[in-house]
């Protein structure tokens, strides 16, 4: 990958930014201020809370940059998916979530730790549906509908240390689809439909989650994302923090069928979001959140607002 450029730009530049709900983005940006530590940041997230003019405050106190690394921008989406669920193996629940064990074998896989019982113990709860399983891994958060109508959220706890291998791009390498055709919705009925070479499929992500129970979240409050706090539907995206830094306001500017042109604020991250030009934004809880987010797939840019010190610093500028 190139190394990273960075290009100041007006806020003339944003296409929609007058348009926008610069007060929504900042009731979010002020979710996650206290997580920012760079001292760069500090004025900025103290003066936050108390601004009466949101887009004042962008406009006085930061400066777009467009960060790009030679690849070009794509966004896709993530939600929270909700499940049904058992605290305990039945007949229909045959498919656990894990805790984080104390230890797990160095360079354990996906298949190995299914196909034995090396974490016998360590179930959370119980799934029917192993691509349900399999796609919650991939959010890395969730709610699980128990059979009494309690609902338990589970949040990101950590993973076995093998990278992340998209099963759509090896259903593609297969020649089983083609690309423009791959998504959540059609990954997860190819693997209903092949259980056999569904299971195989699957196992090609090595990558695998472990999770814990989240007991201080309400029912209205989104999953905690990489800051440690909840993440806001429709405002939230999950970025790479080697180019982008956590908790700051991200513009983007989505193309293809429902274009957004939206503040949005960098407070996640996820193993398939790597470079500067490189976006998941989060849709919300449920199924009708699912099909929004499996139907991104689309170009654009995104910029970042940054301090105008760290911006002039990092354009050359000073």
């Amino acid at each position: 990958m190139a190394e990273a450029r960075y290009e100041i730009l007006p806020f003339e530049a944003l296409k929609g930014w007058a348009a926008d709900n610069h007060r929504a983005a900042l009731d979010v940006f002020c979710k996650t201020t206290d997580r920012i530590t760079d001292p760069y940041w500090q004025a900025v997230c103290h003066l936050a809370p108390t601004s009466t003019d949101p887009r004042g405050f962008f406009e006085m106190y930061f400066t777009p940059v467009l960060i790009t690394d030679g690849a070009p921008m794509l966004f896709t989406g993530y939600f929270e998916p909700e499940l049904s669920g058992s605290r305990v193996a039945d007949a229909k629940h045959q498919h656990p979530l894990y805790a984080l064990p104390s230890a797990l074998p160095h360079g354990t896989t996906r298949r190995q730790i299914e196909q034995s019982r090396m974490l016998a113990g360590q179930e959370i709860v119980w799934l029917a549906d192993p691509v349900d399983a399999f796609f919650l891994h991939v959010q890395g958060s969730g709610r699980v509908r128990l059979p009494d109508g309690s609902v338990l959220r589970l949040g990101f706890a950590g993973k076995n240390g093998l990278p992340y291998i998209s099963v759509g791009k090896e259903l593609v390498a297969r020649g089983i689809a083609l690309a423009d055709q791959v998504s959540a919705a059609f990954i997860q009925n190819w693997v209903r439909q092949n259980p056999e070479q569904g299971r195989e499929l699957l196992w090609c992500n090595e990558s695998f989650v472990f999770f814990r129970e989240l007991t201080n979240l309400s029912a209205d409050d989104g999953p905690l994302g990489a800051m440690k706090r909840s993440v806001t539907a429709g405002r939230t995206i999950a970025v790479d923090p080697a180019l982008v830094p956590l908790g700051a306001p991200v513009w983007i500017e989505k193309q293809g069928n429902d274009p957004i042109n939206r503040l949005m604020v960098a407070q996640d991250t996820g193993s398939a979001i790597k470079g500067a030009q490189r976006a998941d934004i989060f849709f919300g809880t449920g199924p009708d959140a699912g099909d929004q987010a499996g139907r991104v797939k689309d170009a654009g840019q995104m910029i970042t607002l940054l301090p105008t010190t760290i911006a002039q610093r990092l354009a050359g500028q000073v």
